[in-house]
């Protein structure tokens, strides 16, 4: 039966990092990683993790399932974290949290929950989105449309297109927005926009579908989640998949969440085991390690403290990065404007260069990223920001 099998072409992220590895040129750079870097090129471990795995190893009793919902202390401290402490209790059993493995479980079980509840609905995504979401989402049988979102020439977001796109979109259909820092743009939507789409979404009776993968890593932990928070005070009906992976560094311990607002109780409870028996049907259980730090850290004063500090210096470095970056291409000639790199957020921007700019770059300067230019800021340190400038300012003047 195997023989027959044909190779599938290979991820172009996971692809990349492969031709990276292979290469032998001492100032190669992967500015297409998805994960953070530190000024050392390392993903480090939080020191707050750190202390929380030294306190769970020494008391932790069993290694036994946590149930398909996950852990109840855990998914408290991640819908207190979204949501704020005055909104959570005041949404009471209307809103329900589960733990997946990591917010791409989330997304899968979110897939599974909106089949359930309307297969016949269209989940409506950014032009452009990661690279996933497709793959995740439709992996359950849902249909994709899209909205517009960036524009390139303007390095911006395209609100008018969005809005107008979003205008035509039907009751019943679901509109998947990035919470904050936007993959693979960095463009993000202002106050005031989020209050645009939390009225349009009411007027035209869509379900909003929030990705907050990146809380804490753009202003901060509080001012990434304004745009869900208005939506969760507002809204009838609300999905929001969270993950730990980035601002709690735990990307190999798969820790994420998806939470629901429902119109009632009633409908609460009823999702609440369309979600449990979802869970139960894709992976049993999720994994416990990831999830008992974060509740532990959330839990513990000073640790939570240490953490808010850690997450700090990250959101800090990413930021000043921006504004270095875009100055340093300016200082070394490079004729086009940078600039929009300082006002966007989170680890990604695009670069705006061409595919033939690209090729170049990887194959004359080993500078590594993906067909889209789209870069991960957090790869660039004092050791190679200068060799990345003025290798991109020379292809973009030789071509």
């Amino acid at each position: 039966m195997f023989d027959s099998l044909q190779p599938l072409p290979p991820d172009p992220i996971l692809g990349l990092n492969a031709a990276f590895k292979a290469d032998n040129n001492p100032k190669k750079v992967d500015l297409g990683i998805g994960v953070y870097k530190d000024e050392d090129g390392a993903t480090p471990v939080m020191k707050a993790v750190k202390e929380a795995e030294k306190r769970i190893l020494d008391s932790q009793m069993t290694k036994a399932y946590v149930g398909p919902m996950g852990a109840a202390g855990y998914n408290e401290a991640v819908a207190e974290l979204i949501l704020g402490s005055t909104l959570k209790n005041s949404l009471g059993g209307r809103r329900i949290t589960i733990q997946t493995p990591g917010g791409c479980g989330g997304l899968r079980i979110a897939a599974e929950f909106i089949a359930r509840a309307n297969p016949n609905t269209t989940i409506w995504v950014s032009d452009p989105t990661w690279a996933n979401h497709k793959p995740l989402i439709g992996s359950a049988g849902l249909e994709f449309n899209s909205y517009p979102y960036y524009d390139y020439k303007t390095h911006s977001v395209d609100f008018e297109g969005m809005l107008s796109t979003l205008a035509k979109v039907p009751r019943g259909d679901v509109v998947l927005l990035h919470g904050c820092c936007h993959n693979p743009s960095g463009a993000d939507l202002s106050q005031d926009q989020w209050i645009a789409i939390k009225d349009l979404a009411l007027k035209q009776g869509f379900t909003i579908f929030v990705d907050l993968a990146y809380q804490g890593m753009g202003d901060g932990l509080e001012e990434d989640v304004v745009g869900v928070r208005l939506l969760a005070e507002s809204l009838p009906e609300l999905i929001v998949v969270s993950s730990c992976s980035k601002n709690f560094g735990l990307y190999r311990e798969r820790t994420g969440a998806i939470s629901l607002i429902c119109q009632n109780e009633v409908a609460a409870s009823s999702a609440s085991t369309l979600l449990a028996a979802a869970a139960r049907a894709n992976y049993s259980m999720p994994p416990d390690h990831g999830a008992a730090i974060v509740q532990l850290i959330y839990e513990d004063s000073s640790l939570y403290s240490m953490w808010q500090e850690e997450l700090k210096e990250v959101r800090d470095r990413i930021n000043g990065l921006r504004v270095t970056f875009s100055e340093s291409l300016k200082q070394s000639g490079a004729d086009n404007d940078f600039s929009f790199i300082q006002n966007e957020k989170g680890m990604f921007s695009f670069l705006g260069v061409t595919q033939s700019q690209i090729q170049e770059l990887i194959n004359k300067y080993a500078i590594y990223l993906v067909d889209s230019s789209r870069i991960n800021v957090a790869s660039i340190n004092k050791g190679n920001i200068d060799y990345v400038t003025e290798s991109i300012v020379n292809v973009i003047k030789i071509t």
